[in-house]
């Protein structure tokens, strides 16, 4: 076992910092309020179960079958009633997904268990808790859901890996699941047909996959808006395209607010005096640009706070009731549908195109002797003799036409199955899964752009004249040697894009 010193709690919602941290064992506490409300829901469960004068009551799951034959009766056995509810969805195929989609996703279900709606024992939220401070991660196919009755094949994978059966990673290997259990120190989740169905049923790997890649995007969009001050520093770029009246009359508070951000980066900058009178869009338009992303990103915000902080499941279970009624009520209905996040990473898969489009025709801009100012063509120390950043240009290049096949929009192609019992779908984890990739690539296209900006100084370029965007070479120089002579530069790309995240970025 593992120790761990970062502890999250599962009262209130989580952020998306919480869900980078499930990717390394922590430690997840569940409260005494916690607990409280998962034991009212699960009593609210079996009374509205047994329902007045001890006639069984229908409840979704319980005691039907699933999905479109939900007009069938289920297993009388609880047990059975759990394998009813798992082993059809055994259908996925595929790579398996990346360890921290996984247990972010878990981390997320986990959290949803505990607001104590879904009726489950508290017995399944203490061991899904447990499982974190560990390195457990179930092994989870990638192709399966459509996001609209919850992420039901990826999270009947992770759940049944929980209750020993399938496949697990533990310490970087890739075990039987009930051998990593052992290895790890648990014990294989014991399930009833409600337990079952409400590990499954809900949003958790979609919310997971769009919560990361906003992260990163988010993180992107730092990084890029301080590489195009450090640009247009290097080049001797009049930051007038700047003004802050100019931007106010744009009428856009994005723009508006990443124009201070590039102002306060730029403070100090001296223009050299030879560059044209007007830039290319790359770096004149860069703040309507980035303002454009900022107000996406905003919105994005919002739909990843809200799913954070909501609880996707069917049925719920009130303890209360909305009119003081005991032991409450059951509803049944669609929080499962993850609709507002396939819109939402959608729209992030829009924004990463644009924000890669931006940093790849930067660093076209800077290895082209016609427009960079002089400077030597790939910003290669002896042309023909050496290449420079060549190679990774031509990476580049492929990195955004890979985003750009990868954008088509997924949430609007709704797609009827399940005999029409989902007669439309959100395809929420196609868009939010790919959303993560893009955002993987945009990384690598800052981690480029960065490393072009750093040998631009080493064959020429002037220092820059702001102090932050000195601070900011500074740091590029000393985490990666000057290209003299050619080296392969894969692992400078993926370092520079590792410090964009850590530095402390204007």
């Amino acid at each position: 076992m593992l120790t761990t010193t970062d502890t999250v709690t599962l009262t209130g919602p989580l952020d998306p910092a919480a869900l980078r941290r499930a990717a390394a064992p922590l430690t997840v506490t569940v409260d005494a309020e916690a607990r409280a409300r998962v034991e009212r829901g699960r009593s609210a469960f079996r009374a509205l179960r047994q329902g007045d004068g001890g006639e069984e009551r229908r409840i979704y799951g319980a005691d039907t079958g699933f999905g479109a034959l939900v007009g069938y009766a289920g297993r009388s056995d609880e047990a059975d009633q759990c394998d009813n509810t798992l082993a059809h969805l055994g259908a996925g195929q595929g790579p398996d997904l990346p360890h921290d989609i996984v247990r972010a996703a878990l981390l997320l279900r986990t959290r949803s268990l505990a607001q104590g709606y879904s009726g489950v024992s508290a017995e399944v939220v203490e061991r899904l808790a447990a499982m974190f401070g560990t390195t457990f991660t179930p092994a989870v196919p990638r192709y399966g859901s459509v996001g609209a009755s919850g992420d039901l094949v990826p999270l009947a994978y992770a759940t049944q890996a929980l209750r020993g059966r399938g496949h697990a990673h533990l310490d970087g290997r890739r075990l039987p699941a009930a051998e990593a259990l052992a290895a790890a120190g648990l014990r294989p989740l014991v399930l009833d047909g409600r337990d079952a169905l409400a590990l499954v049923n809900g949003t958790s790997v979609t919310t997971a996959a769009l919560a990361l890649a906003h992260d990163t995007v988010r993180a992107a969009h730092r990084a890029l808006t301080a590489l195009t001050c450090l640009l247009a520093d290097l080049l001797g770029c009049d930051p007038g395209f700047l003004d802050e009246d100019l931007l106010r009359a744009y009428g856009h508070p994005g723009a508006a607010d990443a124009g201070a951000r590039m102002r306060r980066t730029l403070a100090g900058t001296v223009p050299s005096g030879t560059r044209p009178l007007q830039e290319p869009y790359s770096i004149r338009c860069a703040p309507q640009l980035l303002g454009a992303a900022e107000d996406a990103l905003r919105y994005v915000d919002g739909v990843v706070a809200a799913d954070l902080g909501g609880v996707s499941d069917n049925p719920l279970f009130f303890p209360e009731g909305t009119e003081g009624e005991r032991p409450g009520k059951v509803v049944h209905g669609g929080n499962f549908f993850g609709q507002p996040a396939a819109f939402a990473a959608d729209l992030l898969a829009n924004v990463t195109a644009q924000l890669g489009n931006l940093a790849e025709r930067q660093l076209d801009l800077l290895v082209d002797p016609a427009r960079n100012g002089g400077l030597p063509p790939m910003l290669a120390t002896a042309p023909g003799l050496q290449h420079g950043l060549q190679g990774v240009q031509l990476a580049t290049t492929a990195f955004v036409a890979e985003i750009r096949r990868c954008a088509t929009p997924a949430g609007m192609q709704s797609l009827p199955t399940n005999l029409h019992n989902q007669d439309v779908v959100p395809f929420g984890t196609q868009a939010a899964l790919r959303s993560h990739d893009m955002a993987e690539l945009l990384a690598l296209l800052c981690g480029s752009l960065a490393l072009g900006l750093r040998q631009a100084v080493h064959v020429g370029a002037r220092r820059p004249t702001a102090p932050r965007c000195g601070e900011l070479l500074d740091a590029l120089a000393d985490a990666i040697p000057p290209v003299d002579p050619d080296r392969p530069l894969d692992a400078d790309v993926r370092a520079a894009a590792r410090l964009l995240v850590t530095y402390d970025l204007p």
